[in-house]
């Protein structure tokens, strides 16, 4: 059986989410701001989970209706067929968002979401209480201009939890904001560096791309007991996606100049799987040598976050354009939110994109064309 789904991801990697569900070979495929529809059976929902890099969540969409009342949201969800999904030791949780609609308190459209699911299920299960001791299974209610869609989270803690932080360092990169940034680099044929690579997210997400390492091959998702096909599903595809790993063809460098940051990534990469694909050294930006071989280098340099960050921040950016602007065959890609990283690099970007590292809005510089 086939299912309306979508996908949730940060504003800015629509297009990039989009191709990946079109890559799995989904159906369907529609971009909205910050998600992507598609449709799929139980085994394509647990290769979206399980193989999407740059998704928040999947998602298996119940209902969507108009409600403008409190009253009308409790009937739509009543309505709904809940115990066809939920058993009756089920837990429930509810989440919920409001955008330019008339209901628009998330903690009352929880509210209202959990007390309709419990009258729904009271028509098959004949109790007061229900348990809520078993496997979960969360209801998100979603408001965009008063259409509400009523959706059963599939994926339960978000798909940003690959499991391999166990070290974190101050402002960690998302895991599926770095995967985005490398997917945009298209380097696959050259070697990759991250001469400022923090708590290593960038190289390790770029380590697990090529190495074709799923990167939720390691850790469970709630649809797995939504029943015995899902369970069935998930496990296929994870014999599927295991057994196609292989060793990367191309060096992987990461570098940084706080000895604490690359004991941290090393740390990451040996929880991902991936330590034996990198090679780490302590080494400040300025001393990065030009590569042997052609080369692509991404990175997440420090911001200015904070007053008295500005001078410290702005002299890096320039020391980094005396160091990559000369390179001749290394293509550079940086992602900050600095509106006058160009003006201080020396160089105007071939290309750059908005992107949103949490609630921060950023530039990725993209620079790749060869200048005589």
């Amino acid at each position: 059986m086939d299912y309306e789904c979508y996908a949730s991801c940060s504003f800015g990697l629509e297009g990039i989410l989009a191709k990946e569900i079109r890559d799995l070979g989904l159906g369907d495929v529609r971009t909205e701001n910050a998600l992507v529809r598609f449709r799929a059976d139980p085994y394509g929902i647990a290769r979206a989970n399980i193989e999407l890099r740059t998704a928040d969540r999947v998602y298996i969409v119940l209902a969507r209706f108009p409600a403008k009342t409190f009253d009308a949201l409790f009937e739509g969800i009543k309505a709904l067929p809940f115990e066809e999904w939920l058993p009756e030791n089920a837990a429930f949780p509810t989440a919920g968002n409001a955008v330019q609609s008339t209901l628009m308190s998330v903690a009352d459209i929880q509210s209202i979401t959990k007390k309709a699911i419990v009258s729904a299920l009271q028509r098959r299960y004949k109790t007061e209480k229900f348990p809520e001791h078993g496997h979960r299974y969360q209801i998100y209610a979603n408001a965009f201009q008063d259409e509400f869609t009523i959706a059963l989270n599939t994926s339960g803690a978000g798909l940003n939890r690959r499991g391999y932080r166990v070290e974190t360092v101050a402002a960690p990169l998302r895991e599926t904001l770095a995967a985005a940034l490398v997917l945009i680099a298209r380097w696959r044929w050259r070697d990759f560096y991250d001469p400022m690579c923090g708590g290593g997210t960038i190289v390790i997400e770029a380590a697990m791309i090529a190495a074709d390492i799923a990167p939720g091959a390691r850790r469970s998702f709630d649809a797995e007991w939504f029943s015995p096909e899902f369970e069935e599903a998930f496990a296929a595809v994870r014999r599927e996606v295991r057994a196609r790993e292989r060793v990367p063809e191309m060096g992987l460098f990461a570098s940084d100049v706080d000895p604490r940051c690359i004991e941290a990534a090393r740390k990451n990469a040996r929880a991902a799987g991936v330590a034996d694909f990198i090679q780490f050294a302590v080494r400040d930006v300025a001393e990065f040598e030009e590569p042997e071989k052609p080369a692509a280098v991404v990175s997440n340099p420090p911001y200015a976050m904070r007053i008295g960050e500005r001078q410290e921040v702005d002299e890096l950016y320039r020391r980094m354009g005396l160091v990559f602007r000369p390179l001749p065959d290394t293509v550079c890609f940086f992602l900050t939110p600095s509106p006058v990283f160009e003006r201080l690099y020396g160089q105007a970007a071939d290309k750059k994109r908005k992107l949103y590292n949490g609630n921060v809005q950023c530039w990725y510089y993209q620079y790749f064309r060869k200048r005589h």
